[in-house]
């Protein structure tokens, strides 16, 4: 009887703690009709799904990023869902060129309420093909480029209404994976500093949520940079990318990230796969650490000849990919404007 006595109690009190989550969360909840967000990296993948599920919440969106003809399709996208957008052509590792494109937005638009870091590049290969420069180069893109346009929009979000930061990390940011050490460890800066920017900014007004996808279907691979054998580091990572139940769609991910940031969510882990891998490094991070360890073992191993010299996604298809197999994720770079431009076809 006892027993059952105190089970009773725990579940009620379970039962009860998220009925209390729920109801905070629905508090939390801002309309997001009308509100000016902002979106670094907004031309194309994982930016530009959200910029077009912010567009249908009712939100008028400014993308950024470097290439000017990629966010005029991306205008045209937008605009041809009945959206409001402006473009703006900025480099997020050139400091000077932030703090102009902010001081356009807040002249043109008076203020900014949801500001969306998520401009980002990758780099994959083996360590002895990865150069200081890569590693710097990750770390302006994911950590000081969104270190910078948080410092410089913070003025002018603050104010009566509640406001958003949105960071886009990675699974690359909670576990170190094999053969991404540049963009895993500007990621690992980029989710200790949302984390703690949510904390410090708390009682201002603000929700800061980090985000942090598994595998996606954006398109972005074909994009992304491949050191070493780049053939085969571009099958691997491309085919992980493509595998349904294993990766998700851009559309859904975008949708889950909106959801959050309307709420005020502290953090958003995208696939069950992903989840699972966090909480496994939480219960055992030695298993991790083996697990990691074996598929670094099955990756494909340093290149005896111009391994240093990066090739894109593009530049590194092979009898391998693209095939039936990744038909989705190839689907996807149209879908999310992942084209090629002249230097990489």
């Amino acid at each position: 009887m006892r027993l059952r006595t105190s089970l009773g109690i725990a579940i009620g009190t379970a039962v009860g703690t998220l009925i209390a989550a729920k109801a905070l969360r629905s508090r939390r909840a801002i309309d997001l009709a009308g509100r000016t967000v902002v979106i670094f990296g907004g031309s194309r993948g994982l930016g530009l799904a959200m910029a077009r599920e912010f567009s249908n919440a009712g939100a008028y969106v400014v993308l950024t990023a470097r290439d000017e003809q990629e966010l005029e399709r991306a205008a045209v996208d937008i605009e041809q869902q009945g959206g409001q957008v402006t473009t703006i052509a900025c480099d997020i590792t050139d400091r000077e060129q932030i703090e102009r494109t902010i001081g356009r937005i807040v002249h043109d638009r008076g203020g900014i309420d949801v500001l969306v870091n998520n401009a980002g590049i990758i780099q994959v290969g083996p360590l002895e093909h990865m150069t200081i420069d890569d590693f710097e180069e990750a770390m302006a893109t994911h950590f000081w480029g969104p270190l910078f346009t948080i410092l410089t929009a913070l003025p002018y979000m603050r104010g009566p209404r509640a406001r958003r930061i949105v960071n886009i990390s990675s699974i690359g940011g909670k576990i170190a994976v094999p053969h991404l050490l540049p963009y895993t460890a500007s990621k690992f800066a980029l989710t200790g500093l949302s984390e703690g920017l949510r904390a410090e900014l708390s009682g201002q007004g603000f929700a800061v949520t980090t985000v942090c996808p598994g595998l996606m279907r954006t398109g972005s691979t074909y994009n992304a940079m491949f050191k070493g054998q780049h053939r085969h580091e571009f099958a691997w990572f491309h085919l992980s990318n493509a595998i349904p139940g294993f990766s998700v769609s851009a559309a859904r991910a975008a949708r889950r990230i909106v959801d959050a940031c309307r709420h005020g969510d502290a953090e958003v882990i995208l696939t069950p796969s992903a989840r699972l891998a966090v909480l496994t490094n939480g219960i055992s991070p030695s298993t991790t650490a083996r697990l990691l360890a074996l598929a670094n073992h099955l990756m494909p191993g340093p290149s005896a000849g111009q391994g240093i010299r990066a090739h894109s996604g593009w530049q590194s298809v092979s009898r391998y990919v693209p095939s039936a197999v990744t038909r989705l994720a190839d689907r996807a770079t149209i879908e999310n404007n992942e084209l090629p431009d002249a230097s990489t076809s």
